[in-house]
Order: structure tokens, then sequence, then C-alpha cells
């Protein structure tokens, strides 16, 4: 008896550590920007975007209880790295249904952007427009749209808000990212995302 109560102890401490391994692997292997608030096109002004694409300054410091501790290694010594935040908004820009024709609020969203990417903060970064699409349709299909809708928030920046073409580049991502995975055709898994490009 006593043997048949080790063994199923044994189970549920094993299925125990189970759930805790997959709830740490689905917490590390996220994409890091999906934890960044989406932002609707009225919640999108240059602060938001701003703060969301502004990356973080490295410190050469500590400051632990009142001591200040250098992070200056001796010569020859390798620094440790932490894993940086990736600057990125996720905006909820809309299109004419079906296609990358930009609604009147996108334009006027996508002004406020514009005026960020020229403010002083993030004059002298390049930045990645990433498109994305909700599961319906067929996958050839949601990467075509996905590439014309990023392509088609480049162009408006550029040509109707003068931001220098070489500082953004598009790239499609179809349905492969989708923020709500339990909600498949949520507006959030049809989004823009911008990346700033730190390499």
């Amino acid at each position: 008896m006593s043997r048949l109560r080790h063994s199923s102890s044994g189970q549920r401490a094993g299925s125990a550590l189970l759930v805790v391994a997959v709830w740490l692997v689905a917490l590390f292997c996220s994409p890091t920007h999906a934890a960044e608030p989406v932002l609707n096109e009225q919640d999108i002004n240059e602060q938001s975007v701003t703060r969301a694409l502004e990356p973080d300054e490295p410190s050469d410091d500590v400051v632990t209880r009142g001591f200040v501790l250098s992070n200056k290694q001796p010569s020859g010594a390798a620094r440790p790295t932490a894993a940086a935040r990736k600057p990125a908004a996720q905006m909820l820009i809309t299109f004419a249904s079906n296609s990358a024709t930009l609604t009147d609020s996108a334009q006027a969203a996508l002004d406020k952007v514009a005026s960020a990417l020229q403010s002083e903060k993030l004059a002298a970064y390049r930045f990645r427009v990433e498109g994305h699409a909700d599961p319906r349709g067929s996958p050839d299909t949601n990467m075509k749209l996905s590439e014309d809708r990023a392509a088609a928030v480049v162009k408006y920046l550029t040509q109707k808000d003068g931001i220098a073409p070489e500082r953004l580049s598009s790239l499609g991502k179809g349905s492969s990212e989708p923020l709500n995975r339990r909600n498949p055709t949520a507006p959030e898994n049809r989004r823009v995302t911008i990346v700033t490009v730190t390499e």
C-alpha cells in the first residue's frame, strides 16, 4: 500500500514539474514584442510611438542600496549581456477590406507616427515596418496582403510625410505571429508593427 502511495505522489510531482516546464518554455519562447501593448489608431500619438521605439540607453553603473558599482570589466574580460528589449510599436492600422488601401483614420494616425520618427529622439534610427494578417484565407494570400500593407505604410510615410526612404524597410509576416492565439481572427492579429533597427 505504501508503495502505491509513493508511486502516486511521484507521478503528481512529475506532472507538476511538467506543467512548470511548459509554462517556462511558453514564457521565454514568445516573441519579445508580443508583450508590448497594441495601439489603436485613436491612441497613437508622438509620445506613445517615441516611447515604444526609443532604444533603452545602456548604463555603465548599477546602483544598489546606496552603492554605485561600475559595470566596466578589467581589460580582456567578457562583459555579460542581458537580453535587451527590442524597441517596437504594435499598431492597429486600418485598411479597406481585403486590400492595402489605408483608411482616412489610418492616414491621420500615420501622420503622428511620422512626427515621432522625425523627432530628435528617433531621427538617427532606421525602422522596419512589419505587416501581419490573421489566418483567414490561404497562407500565400495572407503573406501577399501583409507585404502589401507594410509597403503601403512605408510609401505613405515617405511620400506624404517626408520620411527618408533609406530609413524605412517593409516586411510581410503573413499570419505567422498572431498576438491573440485564442482568437485567431481578433483585430490585433491584423496589425502593423514598427521595429527600431538597432544593428
